[in-house]
């Protein structure tokens, strides 16, 4: 039996983090929607990876639950990488709360229960975390260790607290960093690790709904004025991934890694800095 690497997300960042990732592996590509997953399923089967499919909504138990029973049949789960979520130009604040925030809880419980020695997983959260002001030690702990089915009942997280997309989209996305946090505490039992990436502005379909949705001028404008002055690309998210989850990053676990080409430093120390 091969390993898995379960691929959560099948766009654009998780295919490149997979290509990288999961040679020699059976690669075990899930999605929401039947197109996304068979198209990437082409492109990996095409260029020699061994490649199964599954639906899946990040959102429910009952569905995550059932792909890792379809990922434990094929054989042990040794690579998790969580790329789904949704963007604020994409939904409504409650939907990006319970897909961002409380399906990452899920993904990251139900599949540390199962994940092997020696195996890592990786979660795709964002910069946009790094941008919300700080939270209480308290409301920091209740996002990293609240029970999952108890998580989006928070007060923090009711409708009246958080009334914007961007303000879900941030909250979710310091979520995810702070329950990959908590975690690791619960893979390394298992003798496995697990680590958030953060990028910026990737050139991906989801980034060109919001550079031409209706925040796109301050995506631009992000672009524009940040220190590496340009959008990265999924390629790159994919070499950082590597180190996480490679032979290179075992001392490496909890962890949040930013890489947004400088913008969230120009936004709290340069021209991006709110006047």
């Amino acid at each position: 039996m091969s390993n898995v690497m379960v691929v959560i997300g099948a766009g654009s960042i998780g295919q490149a983090i997979a290509r990288r990732v999961s040679v020699g592996k059976h690669v075990l590509l899930a999605d929401l929607r039947q197109d996304n997953v068979e198209a990437a399923a082409k492109v990996l089967g095409d260029a020699g990876y061994k490649v199964s499919t599954a639906i899946v909504d990040v959102s429910s138990r009952d569905s995550v639950h059932t792909l890792v029973e379809t990922a434990t049949a094929i054989g042990p789960v040794s690579g998790v990488i969580h790329a789904a979520g949704v963007s604020p130009s994409q939904a409504a604040p409650a939907t990006i709360l319970k897909v961002d925030l409380y399906g990452t809880a899920l993904v990251l419980e139900e599949f540390g229960n199962v994940i092997v020695p020696g195996g890592a997983g990786v979660v795709i959260a964002s910069q946009s975390g790094h941008r919300l002001p700080a939270l209480t030690p308290e409301q920091d702990k209740a996002l990293a260790t609240t029970p999952t089915e108890e998580l989006l009942a928070l007060p923090m997280l009711q409708p009246d607290q958080v009334t914007d997309p961007l303000h879900a989209y941030q909250i979710s996305k310091r979520g995810n960093s702070l329950r990959v946090m908590a975690e690791a505490v619960r893979w390394g039992k298992r003798g496995a690790r697990v680590n958030t990436i953060s990028p910026g502005i990737i050139i991906t379909p989801l980034a060109n709904d919001e550079l031409t949705g209706p925040r796109g001028e301050g995506y631009r404008r992000m672009i524009e004025l940040s220190p590496a002055g340009r959008a990265g690309t999924p390629d790159e998210v994919g070499a950082v991934a590597a180190l996480l989850m490679g032979p290179d990053g075992t001392f490496i676990t909890g962890s949040d890694f930013l890489m947004d080409g400088g913008v969230t430093a120009s936004y709290w120390f340069g021209d991006l800095a709110p006047k």
